[in-house]
Formats: C-alpha cells, sequence, structure tokens
C-alpha cells in the first residue's frame, strides 16, 4: 500500500489537514486528490471540528497538477473533471477555512489558497498562474481565484504568468496577511482562536451569505430575525449579557 500522502489531525476544534508529499512538491496527483477530498470530508462532518487549516511539509505548498500524470490527451481528465469538487469543498465548507503557506503555490495550488477563507503566507512563499506558459488554460482555478483578485492584476498576471511575491499577493486581495516566516504558526494562530470565537451555525451562515449574489433587504431581515431567535443567538446574547463565554467555546 502506498504511503499517504495527506495526514489529518485535530486539537482544540482546529482540524490541521496536511499535504505531504513534497518528492513531488506536494503536486495534485491522483492519490493526492483523492486523500484530501476524503479528509476534508472527515473534517466538515466531524462536530469537534470547528475551523479546519491546509498546511503543507516540504518547501512548497502546492505545484499545482501532476504533470506527470497529464500526459497524453485524455490523461488529465479525471484531474480536470475531480479537482473542481475539491475546490467547492473547501469554498463551501461550512467551517472557516485557513491556507497556511510556508513555500510557493503555482497554479491549482494558487486555486486552493484562494478557496479557502484566509489565506497566511510567509514572505518568503511566490505566487504564480503559470498555465498558459505550458499552453494551458487556468479554467477551473478561475471559478475560485477572479473574485478575490483586482481585476487589472487578474489580467496581467493570468496573461503572463509572472511570479510575484506574498506580498503583492496581499495587495491584490489572494492572501490575508504576510508575515516573515518565523512569524506563520502565530497568525494562522491568531486567525483560529478568533474563528472559534464564532458560533459554528451562524459561522455557517455567513459564509453561505458571502457567497450570495445579490442580497436584498427582505431576505436579509428575515435571516437576521431567525438568528437572532435562534437558539444559538439566544446563547450569545445571554452569554454577552451575563459576562461568560457563550457554551461552544471549546
Amino acid at each position: 500500500m502506498a504511503d499517504e500522502l495527506v495526514h489529518i489531525a485535530v486539537d482544540r476544534g482546529v482540524a490541521t489537514i496536511t499535504l505531504d508529499s513534497p518528492h513531488n512538491r506536494n503536486a495534485l496527483s491522483r492519490q493526492l486528490r483523492g486523500e484530501l477530498r476524503d479528509h476534508l470530508t472527515k473534517a466538515i462532518d466531524d462536530d469537534d471540528v470547528r475551523v479546519i487549516v491546509l498546511d503543507h511539509t516540504g518547501s512548497v505548498f502546492c505545484s499545482g497538477m501532476d504533470l506527470k500524470e497529464a500526459a497524453g490527451t485524455n490523461a488529465g481528465a479525471q484531474g480536470v473533471t475531480e479537482f473542481p469538487q475539491i475546490l467547492d469543498q473547501i469554498r463551501t465548507s461550512p467551517k472557516p477555512v485557513v491556507a497556511k503557506l510556508a513555500g510557493p503555490a503555482r497554479a491549482g495550488g494558487v486555486g486552493i489558497v484562494a478557496a479557502a477563507d484566509i489565506a497566511v503566507a510567509a514572505t518568503t512563499a511566490t505566487f504564480a498562474f503559470t498555465e498558459v506558459r505550458i499552453g494551458v488554460v487556468p479554467a477551473v482555478i478561475s471559478v475560485t481565484v477572479l473574485p478575490r483578485l483586482a481585476p487589472r492584476a487578474a489580467h496581467e498576471l493570468f496573461l503572463t504568468g509572472e511570479t510575484f511575491d506574498a506580498t503583492r499577493a496581499v495587495t491584490i486581495g489572494l492572501i490575508n496577511s504576510a508575515v516573515a516566516p518565523e512569524s506563520l504558526d502565530a497568525e494562522v494562530n491568531r486567525y483560529t482562536d478568533m474563528l472559534i470565537l464564532g458560533g459554528p451555525v451562524a459561522l455557517a451562515a455567513t459564509k453561505a451569505l458571502l457567497r450570495t449574489e445579490p442580497r436584498d433587504f427582505p431576505t436579509m431581515l428575515e435571516l437576521s430575525a431567525k438568528f437572532f431567535a435562534s437558539e444559538e443567538g439566544q446563547e450569545g446574547i445571554a452569554a454577552f449579557a451575563q459576562k461568560r463565554k457563550p457554551n461552544w467555546i471549546p
């Protein structure tokens, strides 16, 4: 049996899913895609998990699709049809997803970063949409990436394939924070600590709200009233009044 390429560990409500295929720069091979999909499902279905962190071993977060498996006119079909499911799992997860990058992301790897709710990178990390340079199109990842990027930057970087650093990635909206490598763990923990403070049902509904277009006042008023009257909402209001933690905080 092949060694596992993706691992999951749960600690105090945080599920850390780690890409562990450094020999091919954590490329999205068939095995890695399958294990990533399975571990995402496990984390989403686990009531004890409140936040999901996507981590990696080795010097590269994810180099994109495994091009060794994409040789031949039909060889890439499975990845092309399967990878959107992974991006959608991340994007629509009812639990917040944080991407943690100690190293570069390329192509499909950048798609994963964009699908996450929050992305934190070391200042040494770099990014690139390399698809056009090998004669393919960044079509699938455009679904998660384009809503993040400033339009001018999207045109420039999709068309040129130029490599850019984490500081620019913050400026154009791809990631939330770029910190010194030695501060990466602390910055990710800062975000996960804040996310755990939110009510789990409210967080899931807020994620859905962020994907809703268009929004209108009658619908939003109905949603707001529903949560004010909900069990979770009433617990949060009572906890605030009584100066205690709500019951969803570990």
